[in-house]
């Protein structure tokens, strides 16, 4: 097929950019015709709670990457879905995430919609955001109505979509996983890379910080005497999203400056594996979720995680296999983390993570994409 993904690439950065860029990797290996078309302005200054939206890396790709959308002026809207009206792919592989973009997206694929030949897929993170804003109801629904089928990596997602639509058709298929971010290496060179000491152990905290994702919760779980007693540190690797000046307070409040290392710049891709090799196991203490692309770079660095029982996490980590899933509630969170090296489960929960995430291959989402195509096409 000729296959156009619509939403965020190189340079843009972050989880949905890495996982369109590694869809069009597979599916280029399925023997696709694959190209990008991505933002010239994704979100404006006043919507983006971060320092900057672009990598600093270069990097090359065997595929082309355009940047063509405005997510704010409706005349490119136009212009773009025309475009791509002509071009007729056999296949528009749409990201949503945000009810923001729902009149950008949406527009354009009412245009290629007109061309009757292109069938267009969306493949949603979220349907209902996170941090919710007035109009998102409105928003997600125009985005929808154009749609000729949806994919969702998680249940919670697919429950979602079907409040707003129960008559297109819906697939479920798991957020694949990252693979592409560097090789498993030993802790203590993964340390050393980070200057840190190897005679501590480490819990891992990763990704932009946001309010939903419960660093507070992990916070203060870290105020029980075990962690200090046995020199285990957390580190939080991420951008804030959120109010720094908060969090900082609060680790000031706690009294837990000396448990936690801020590693609280924007990480760039060919580091990541340094966070993830030192670390013993990956918490995610969210108060609300869908699915996780960090639950993914944890399982190709065979890493043991702990999540919160919200959203779509507990379908991705069994409960005692390869972690933990425990209630949004700090002192859960402590207890859990104590089991971990009380009980010594790293060994176990590891030698487990190689089996389990064979069901995380890039070869379902692509089998499930093409099995939707061809529900479309009856």
């Amino acid at each position: 097929m000729k296959i156009t993904i619509l939403g965020p690439a190189y340079p843009f950065r972050g989880g949905i950019a890495a996982l369109n860029e590694r869809l069009a990797k597979q599916l280029i290996s399925d023997g696709h015709t694959v190209n990008i078309v991505s933002f010239t302005v994704q979100y404006p200054k006043v919507l983006f709670p971060g320092k900057s939206q672009f990598s600093e890396q270069t990097e090359s790709f065997d595929f082309s990457i355009t940047r063509e959308v405005n997510s704010v002026n409706p005349f490119n809207w136009i212009k773009v879905g025309i475009k791509l009206k002509k071009n007729k792919p056999d296949l528009l592989l749409v990201r949503f995430w945000l009810p923001f973009m729902g009149m950008s997206l949406g527009t354009i694929c009412r245009f290629v919609s007109k061309n009757r030949h292109t069938k267009i897929i969306s493949i949603v993170d979220n349907f209902i955001p996170h941090e919710k804003r007035p109009g998102d109801s409105f928003l997600s629904k125009y985005f929808a109505k154009p749609i000729h089928g949806f994919i969702a990596m998680s249940s919670s997602v697919l429950n979602d979509l079907n409040k707003f639509d129960n008559s297109k058709p819906k697939k479920l298929t798991p957020h694949p996983i990252y693979d592409h971010y560097g090789v498993i290496e030993s802790r203590e060179t993964a340390l050393a890379k980070l200057d840190l000491p190897a005679k501590n152990r480490y819990i891992l905290f990763f990704g932009f910080i946001r309010d939903y994702k419960g660093l507070d919760l992990l916070l203060q779980a870290f105020t029980h005497s075990f962690f200090k007693k046995n020199n285990i540190k957390l580190i939080v690797g991420g951008e804030f999203y959120a109010d720094e000046n908060k969090y900082l307070q609060l680790i000031k409040d706690l009294k837990v400056e000396d448990m936690v290392v801020l590693k609280t710049d924007y990480i760039p891709n060919n580091e990541v594996k340094n966070y993830f090799n030192a670390a013993d196991i990956v918490a995610q203490p969210y108060k609300s979720a869908t699915q996780s692309g960090v639950t993914q770079i944890g399982y190709h660095f065979n890493k043991p995680m702990l999540v919160t029982n919200v959203g779509g996490l507990s379908e991705i980590i069994p409960h005692m296999k390869i972690g933990y899933v425990v209630p949004v509630d700090s002192e859960k969170i402590a207890n859990a983390l104590i089991d971990f090296y009380e009980k010594e489960r790293k060994e176990q929960f590891t030698s487990n993570i190689v089996e389990e995430k064979k069901r995380f291959s890039w070869d379902k989402m692509t089998e499930t994409i093409y099995s939707l195509v061809d529900i479309i096409g009856k």
